[in-house]
């Protein structure tokens, strides 16, 4: 089974994965810019997410072996590898296991720590949508308020509709799956993981995912670390502020 992905440009390969509950297409914008500078851009989707296959088994392992795969599939070595929150896990793990296909990693606003579960109000709005009854975008997003206060992350969560037929919506996300599995999302990085490449965590100035004391872990795992934080940004770095997100990016991978 191969992951969906859109491949954007030529040059260097630079592969981006998306967030829980996220999808390739979140990272669109910011995809051309990095193919504008020169890279061949892969926006992957991860298992169970956007176009790529469902699977009723979901864990880092799989999704860095997924990766693996893909990159084999394409013929893709020295990458530079851009994970976003559990994007971000499974580039971790993927650079650790497979350190010889990573040249550059960067991780955005996550740390290789143990995360709580903590979509539960999400999952149970996503699951109590009413597919039977809803005929647009607004109806979903109107459901979802009841659940979801943040418009922004409302917004965030219907990217995952689409028409299954004519007048018909659904959710592209394996819901089921995901829901069973979500303890997974938060799981540590093993503690013997470890990537000696050059290293960018950004994070957002308005996130707690990665705190001061994450600094001790990240180095233990990352031993050519930098950490840098991005302004007026919360956990969506990229998305809320990204010409200092693409700035920070590019200076480092240049």
């Amino acid at each position: 089974m191969q992951l969906h992905s859109n491949i954007i440009g030529e040059g260097k390969p630079f592969i981006i994965l998306h967030g829980f509950l996220g999808m390739s297409d979140n990272w669109k914008t910011l995809g051309k810019e990095f193919a504008k500078a020169g890279f061949q851009v892969h926006l992957v989707d991860q298992r169970n997410h956007g176009r790529s296959f469902h699977s009723d088994n979901f864990n880092y392992d799989l999704l860095s072996q997924d990766l693996k795969d893909y990159c084999d599939t394409h013929n893709l070595k020295d990458i530079v590898l851009l994970g976003h929150s559990m994007g971000g896990k499974t580039a971790m793990l993927f650079s650790s296991q497979f350190p010889d296909y990573v040249s550059k990693l960067i991780i955005a606003d996550i740390s290789p720590r143990f995360y709580p579960i903590h979509h539960d109000a999400i999952l149970e709005g996503l699951a109590n949508l009413d597919f039977n009854t809803l005929k647009t975008r607004g109806e979903a997003e109107e459901q979802l308020s009841n659940y979801v206060s943040d418009y922004g992350t409302r917004l965030f969560l219907l990217k995952n509709l689409y028409w299954v037929e004519k007048g018909v919506l659904g959710l592209r996300i394996n819901l089921d799956v995901l829901t069973k599995n979500v303890s997974e999302v938060g799981e540590v990085l093993p503690i013997h993981s470890k990537f000696e490449g050059e290293t960018l965590f950004l994070k957002g100035d308005k996130s707690e995912y990665i705190a001061a004391q994450d600094e001790a872990i990240i180095k233990a795992h990352f031993t050519n670390a930098k950490i840098e934080t991005i302004a007026n940004a919360g956990h969506w770095l990229h998305a809320e502020n990204p010409k200092d997100f693409y700035n920070a990016v590019i200076n480092f991978v240049y």
